[in-house]
């Protein structure tokens, strides 16, 4: 059995070194657990050697770290856990445990003597790790114990510190004819320089370079499939290529998928070459594996990357024409040969919104494909998807896959992709297609409640502001109404018949929404009502403030309002009053422009208010014009239009008529600014035209 060497338990990750004499014999003992990673190997290395170097058995170093990388990277392949390391040290020799956690029975295996069989390929196989460890250990065995299982192995070394040489029975070939440690050494020393794919093709060449003079190998060849649909291709190949017609040493790489390879030697399978085979094929697979992690680690990062760029993009449309043009430009070519988005109308039925292909002189002959009808169509594989809401694949001649487009419980269409001539789908690919379809199906969904918000809140303005204005001989009337977002303003406008000509009005509620649409709807029929009554301009007024005060629900109002007469001698009689708007411009026939009226208390926030009207006679060619704050306020940057540029904007526009001056102030407004208006923009102008 296992000698046995007194033990101090050290606690989880610490190291243990402890001393024991017994007469003239003193034993080193060192313990440590290391993590499952791949540089676990190389502290087992590093470990031994400092213990040997203490002892004094640096004959026994080759020997030692063979065998200690060999099981430490044995457990970190197979065992996936934690590993305990102990390395006990005497005058005799050493001895080295390396056990893992991993759950599940163990192969009894009972400790047998050092081998005397000179042909490592003729050792009994009890797992590729026990290969070199039975060959080249004095004694070796396992342990078993609670927590873990785990292997050791005993060297031992002659008096004056040099190792104990390997028998070799009567008749046995010479020890020369077999490799030595160093030479199996060079096969775990040697690690790729870059985690790259030349840096892998490079360390596969030099691995099997060595390999193939270890074994006297004509040529060797490393096959690798890296599941991305161009097939097997060789990594690397040495000398000769392995030939069809003569026995071979193949080794598959233990690789997860989609990876697939094989190393073949173009050696005889007999001897020691299909165990050194076996070692540089698990030592390769160990790095491809690595690399496989890392590439789908950074294939991962990039999807994530992919998705949150798509979110951005359909975030940023709300029309729901251009979102579903949007879609298949983000889905090819990255993730398919073409795409197509079909949405259902409100019976249910499917219809084409949008299609593109990688190749554009495609496009045609997809939409007539998808214009097919029948049983075996893709537009039948469509609306199974959107009736069963799962996603289902249709064949040729349009391979592919489509999955339904649903958001918030509502299934709003399918999202068709065909898959490229070269390449099948991954899972990753599947999981990320159906992360666009969800991405995709909220945005149309964002985009229709948008749209259908902003067809209430127009509807809803458009019942504000008169149909047209007025129509009179001598009298210009004319206005530009620009609404913004969805929600409805608080801007008007408004012009009435009086008894003795008419009444303008332009007013401004404060906030937006369905409570400011009601408060302007409030004070536009009271104005009216009051007018048709005959009652004078400050009654008016009052009779506007003292409704507000009482149902206005806390929201004010800003007017400007006159009263408009038609003269014998042709002028225009205005007289206005202004309740807490901003003052109009005047615009004289010759293009000098002013500021007129007077400043007054704005409705809805006092009980009583004062408002002065300012009298204006306008000749003919003379023009006034009313504006809402959204045009002064209209913002470039942190700069505001201003009333300044609204005057030097009028004055050119002398002699125009009222509808043309509209236009153009709306125009000049609009543009100062590249960004969407901020608030509702309202301009009415009143021109004499006799």
């Amino acid at each position: 059995m296992r000698d046995t060497a007194l033990c101090i338990e050290p606690g989880s990750g610490e190291d243990a070194d402890v001393s024991v004499e017994a007469g003239a014999v003193s034993a080193l003992v060192r313990r440590v657990r290391l993590p499952n990673d791949r540089r676990t190997p190389a502290a087992a290395r590093a470990l031994v050697r400092s213990v040997l170097e203490e002892a004094g058995l640096d004959a026994l170093l080759n020997e030692a770290l063979l065998l200690t990388t060999e099981l430490s990277t044995n457990a970190v392949v197979h065992a996936n856990t934690e590993l305990d390391i102990e390395v006990t040290a005497d005058n005799e020799g050493l001895t080295v445990t390396v056990t893992d956690f991993a759950p599940g029975p163990v192969e009894q295996l009972a400790v047998g003597p050092r081998n005397e069989t000179v042909d490592i390929g003729e050792v009994a196989e009890r797992g590729r790790g026990l290969l070199l460890v039975d060959h080249f250990a004095s004694r070796w065995g396992t342990v078993h114990e609670g927590t873990g299982k785990g292997v050791w192995f005993r060297l031992e070394a002659r008096a004056g510190g040099t190792a104990v040489a390997t028998a070799v029975p009567t008749g046995a070939a010479p020890e020369a004819d077999l490799p030595s440690v160093g030479a199996l050494a060079t096969l775990l020393e040697v690690r790729p320089e870059r985690s790259t794919e030349e840096g892998l093709a490079d360390f596969a060449l030099e691995l099997l370079s060595r390999l193939a003079r270890l074994t006297g190998a004509a040529g060797g060849v490393v096959r690798l499939d890296r599941g991305d649909g161009t097939g097997r291709q060789i990594m690397a190949r040495y000398g000769r290529a392995p030939r069809d017609d003569a026995a071979t040493i193949r080794v598959g790489l233990t690789v997860q998928r989609p990876y697939a390879g094989e190393l073949e030697l173009d050696a005889s399978p007999d001897g020691y070459g299909r165990p050194l085979a076996e070692i540089v094929a698990e030592r390769l697979a160990l790095h491809l594996e690595n690399d496989r992690l890392r590439r789908a680690d950074l294939r991962r990062q990039t999807w994530l990357t992919f998705l949150a760029e798509a979110s951005e993009l359909l975030a940023q449309s709300l029309d729901v024409n251009l979102t579903m043009a949007l879609i298949p430009q983000l889905v090819v070519p990255r993730l398919g040969q073409w795409c197509a988005v079909h949405t259902t109308d409100a019976w249910g039925r499917l219809q084409l919104a949008a299609a593109t292909h990688a190749d554009e002189a495609a496009v045609a002959q997809l939409h007539a494909t998808l214009a097919e009808t029948g049983t075996d169509s893709i537009v039948a594989r469509l609306e199974e998807a959107s009736r069963l809401g799962t996603q289902v694949m249709f064949g040729t001649p349009a391979e592919g896959f489509a999955v339904p487009l649903v958001a918030r419980g509502q299934r709003l269409g399918t999202l068709a992709i065909g898959r490229h001539l070269t390449h099948r789908h991954d899972a990753d690919e599947v999981a990320v297609l159906e992360d666009v379809a969800r991405r995709a199906a909220l945005a149309i969904d964002n985009a229709r409640i948008h749209d259908e918000r902003r067809k209430v809140a127009r509807t809803l303005q458009a019942s504000l502001l008169p149909p047209a204005l007025p129509h009179v001989d001598g009298v210009g009337f004319a206005a530009e109404y620009v609404p913004t977002g969805s929600e409805v303003g608080g801007d008007f406008y408004d012009v009435v018949a009086s008894e003795n000509g008419w009444v303008v009005v332009v007013g401004d509620v404060s906030g937006k929404g369905v409570q400011a649409a009601t408060v302007t709807g409030l004070v536009r029929d009271v104005i009216r009502i009051l007018v048709d009554d005959g009652k004078p301009m400050t009654e008016i007024l009052c009779r506007v403030n003292r409704t507000l005060v009482q149902r206005g629900g806390g929201r004010y109002c800003t007017l400007a309002m006159a009263t408009v007469v038609q003269e014998k001698d042709g002028t225009l009689s205005v007289c206005l009053h202004l309740a807490g708007h901003d003052r109009a411009v005047l615009v004289r026939a010759d293009g000098k422009t002013s500021f007129v009226g007077e400043g007054g208390t704005a409705l809805g926030l006092l009980e009583t208010i004062s408002s002065p009207d300012a009298q204006i006679t306008l000749d003919p060619g003379d023009s006034l014009i009313f504006y809402t704050d959204g045009v002064t306020e209209r913002r470039r940057g942190r700069e505001l239009f201003g009333t300044a540029r609204l005057r030097e904007a009028a004055a050119p526009l002398a002699g125009y008529p009222a509808d043309v001056m509209a236009a153009r102030l709306r125009s000049t407004t609009i543009n100062y600014s590249v960004e969407e208006p901020r608030d509702d923009i309202a301009i009415l102008v009143l021109r004499n035209d006799a």
